[in-house]
This record gives C-alpha cells, structure tokens and sequence, in this order.
C-alpha cells in the first residue's frame, strides 16, 4: 500500500504547531498503525529528520496509551485501540490525518503526545477505596451480588485513554467519571466513601476544565471498552444524592 499522511508535528507545549505531509510506500495491510507510524519514523531517521513523537506501550489494547484522533475519529474508523487499528481498514492510495487528542485539558506536549495527567488527578481525588485491609482478604469472605460483581467488573475495564473527551463536543470527560464511580459504588468495599467521592471527583473533574456532559453519545461509540451512557446517569444519581445528604 502506498498512503499520504497529513500528521500534526508540534516541538514542545508552547510551540506552534502545524500539519506535516509524508508519503509512505511499502505498507503492508497486516501492519498495526502504530507498526505504520514506526516505519515513517526509520525513514525519517534515516534522513536525518526528527521523528514523529507518540505514546504506546503495551500495544494490547489494555494500556490506553495510543491515543490518536485518525481522519478526525478517536482511535480511527474500528471500535478499538490505535495499536489494534490495522492498515487493512484503509485503501492503498488513501490520505489520512493524524492528530493529538483534542481537549483543553489534555496540552500537547509533542507532536501527537498529550499530558493526561488530569485524569490521575481525578482519581487521586476519590478514585479508590481507603479502607486499610491489611493482608490481602480471602475473595470469598465478602459475598457480592453476582449482578453486581459482573457490572463493576464491565465498567473497570475502562482504560483511562481519554477518547471520549477527544470525541464529546463539550469536551466532558463524564464517561471516565461515570465508569470510575459505578466500578466502586457497585461493590460492597466503596460503599462508606460512596457520596464523599463523587462530590470530590467530580469537583476535580470542573477543576481541570472538562465540560459538561449534554447526553450526545459521542463518549460511548468512541470508547475501545465500550462502556455504556449509563454509567452517566449513575454517576448523576449518586450526585444528587450526595448533595441531598449534604456530602
């Protein structure tokens, strides 16, 4: 395959940055993309120019680092990571656009590399369970309705990567907040901190300048995990009831 990329190249946080064209031959259709993204960097390097700048790691699927916006759609055109996104979704000859995540937020830092350490800042706010527990529990000690097990189960599968802020209009990063609260307000262990910890994480979600959310869906069809919308109205019900209780 022979493709035209248009990527966002951007030297440091308070540079200007801009689109960059490359052309690029010989891309096999079983390449990942960011197999695709590792072969533009050797040519470049062989031509003594400075590479593209991204985030990966695990390249599984299970990290959330590979966070690309490709031909505007978060992670590109398949429900999946960008490390899972193969070359075989494109056409020999086709054109395509490669940017950071777009979202106050999240600045860039480099090229395709944003800082998304707003989101370690929302857990740190309440994202867990403080209880000291000592030794580890035996798992069967402490019976969970299986219902309720299978929910937080689903909804901790999220990856923290930050697509549904990249693809939410407003920029909310509700989805990430929603699945984070359901997971622990599911099982029995998050029940004492249940209210005090939406009310703080989500005032740590305003504080770094997420939107609100207006219900439009783009969270969930851009999510890898497919978390579901309902975990926002979880996450509003838990709200409400916290405020009620004057949390």
């Amino acid at each position: 395959m022979k493709i035209t990329l248009n990527i966002w190249r951007q030297a440091n946080p308070t540079a200007q940055g801009s689109m960059q064209k490359y052309e690029l031959d010989d891309v096999s259709e079983d390449m990942s993309f960011l197999e695709m993204l590792d072969l533009l960097n050797e040519n470049l390097n062989e031509q003594g120019e400075d590479p593209v700048a991204f985030d990966s790691d695990c390249r599984e699927g299970i990290c959330g680092m590979c966070s690309l916006m490709i031909n505007g759609q978060a992670h590109g055109p398949e429900v999946t990571t960008t490390c899972q996104l193969h070359m075989r979704s494109f056409k020999d000859g086709d054109t395509i656009t490669v940017e950071p995540w777009r979202a106050e937020p999240f600045p860039v830092l480099k090229d395709l590399i944003v800082d998304r350490s707003a989101f370690d800042r929302i857990i740190q706010s309440g994202g867990y369970i403080s209880v000291n527990t000592g030794s580890a529990p035996e798992a069967n000690n402490l019976p969970v309705e299986k219902a309720k097990a299978d929910r937080a189960f689903d909804v901790a599968t999220c990856i923290g990567c930050g697509a549904c802020v990249a693809a939410c209009p407003n920029g909310s990063a509700s989805l990430f907040l929603g699945a984070k609260i359901t997971h622990l307000g599911e099982l029995p262990q998050g029940q004492p901190e249940r209210y005090t910890r939406v009310v703080d994480m989500v005032a740590q979600h305003d504080h770094e300048g997420f939107g609100g959310c207006t219900n439009i869906g783009e969270c969930t069809a851009a999510c890898p995990k497919e978390i579901p919308l309902d975990v926002i109205s979880q996450l509003n019900k838990d709200l409400r009831t916290a405020m009620l209780h004057g949390h």
